[in-house]
């Protein structure tokens, strides 16, 4: 069968640096740090004292009181960041088919607070079962692509996907691939994630991945630094509108890239670290070159994983040398962390909206909290430390790798009409 092309016709961001598109892109460009103290909780006996959160998020200008007490925070800011795609996208529900119009969300934890706060208030009781009659439709992972879907009357394909930190990178890929099918015109798609929390920090504490680096935290995120000891904790929402391309031109949207290919693969090795040489992260690109029907060379812009961690940071270089060859060192790579942080089940989406900014407006945002080179990594590759560039970008490929072992990639292009 003839597979349909999918474009990007509707973005929407919610993160550490910006809370909408355009404040995230500019905070992007201008190399801002979104980490602080932690201000959620009381960190002052945690390890970590410091995260990216996010900078004065209300769920009041979204929600009314009554139905923001029903919903976990995950779920809050997803309702947000998908008014502003759906909004952006300009999907005017009585002239479309909403059997047409589907939503496929991610998150890597889902309602973590919810989670904790019940059991820390059961805990705290006699032992009688006093439980929010909303525990578990705040707490579980496919409620944000359900209230999504009611809030705005979608009734096209629904779930969600999880994959931990490549969570929304395969929901991305999951919405690409029904709407090439033919399966729907537009599909919501994207992540969110919330638990820069006790059980969050502490957890992530436990296993030692987490910055300690408390007397400094706005630097603490350095990708690719020889003295990265861990990332930082970020919390996010992004949502991108994928449209079926003759649909999107039928009706007049906007559009702004083109999707061509995705990639999954695992890495089929360790709990949390990756494999040592980049396998898994090789063979996710060149899964995604393939899908795409392109050549290494036509790759002008990588959004790293790049989260800071010593391992991490090391496999996933050893993979874009071995796939790229010599073009490896006329890519600009970057890692956005450095910036928002680790945002979990966000990540992959708000770096894939990174990805296709940096297509529409041929710049390349940057590696901040550079230091110390690491001997361990090719100077010759271009990480683009501290400052954006400008360059052409014709396409742009995000890599996100989860624990577990998940990877998955996705590339975006210029449009051609």
């Amino acid at each position: 069968m003839q597979l349909k092309r999918v474009v990007v016709t509707g973005i929407g961001s919610l993160t550490p640096i910006g809370n909408n598109t355009k404040d995230y892109w500019n905070g992007l460009l201008n190399g801002v740090s979104g980490a602080d103290p932690i201000t959620l909780f009381d960190a002052s006996k945690f390890k970590t004292k410091f995260a990216c959160e996010l900078k004065g998020f209300d769920p009041l200008q979204y929600l009314d009181k009554k139905e923001a007490r029903k919903v976990d925070r995950y779920t809050q800011i997803a309702l947000a960041a998908s008014d502003e795609a759906i909004q952006d996208a300009a999907i005017d529900k009585e002239k479309m088919n909403p059997d047409r119009i589907g939503v496929v969300f991610a998150s890597g934890i889902g309602g973590l607070i919810t989670f904790q706060d019940e059991v820390i208030n059961f805990s705290k009781g006699d032992g009688t079962p006093r439980f929010n009659p909303f525990f578990i439709p705040k707490m579980i992972l496919d409620i944000a692509a359900g209230h999504i879907s009611m809030r705005h009357g979608f009734r096209g394909p629904n779930f969600a996907v999880t994959s931990a930190c490549a969570s929304s990178t395969n929901a991305i890929m999951e919405a690409f691939n029904l709407i090439r099918l033919g399966m729907a015109d537009i599909i919501v798609s994207g992540g969110s994630e919330a638990v820069v929390s006790e059980s969050g920090i502490g957890g992530f504490n436990a296993m030692k991945a987490l910055s300690e680096r408390n007397d400094d935290y706005k630097t603490a995120s350095r990708p690719y630094d020889k003295d990265r000891d861990g990332f930082v904790m970020g919390e996010a929402a992004g949502v991108l509108v994928l449209e079926d391309l003759e649909h999107a031109k039928a009706r007049g949207a906007k559009i702004y890239c083109e999707i061509i290919g995705c990639g999954a693969t695992a890495d089929a090795y360790h709990l949390t670290a990756p494999h040592p040489e980049g396998l898994g992260a090789k063979n996710v690109m060149l899964a995604a070159l393939k899908d795409a029907g392109i050549k290494p060379t036509d790759i002008d812009y990588i959004n790293t994983h790049g989260t800071s961690t010593p391992l991490g940071d090391i496999a996933e270089i050893k993979a874009i040398t071995e796939v790229f060859g010599e073009h490896a060192y006329n890519v600009n790579i970057s890692s956005t962390k450095s910036m928002t942080g680790h945002c979990l089940g966000a990540a992959g989406v708000i770096e894939a909206i990174a990805c296709v900014m940096s297509v529409v407006h041929d710049q390349v945002p940057p590696t901040i909290n550079h230091m110390t080179d690491d001997p361990e990594l090719d100077a010759r590759l271009n990480f683009t430390f501290w400052k954006p560039q400008q360059r052409t970008v014709r396409a742009a490929l995000s890599n996100t790798f989860g624990f577990g072992g998940h990877n998955a990639c996705v590339i975006v292009r210029k449009h051609e009409a």
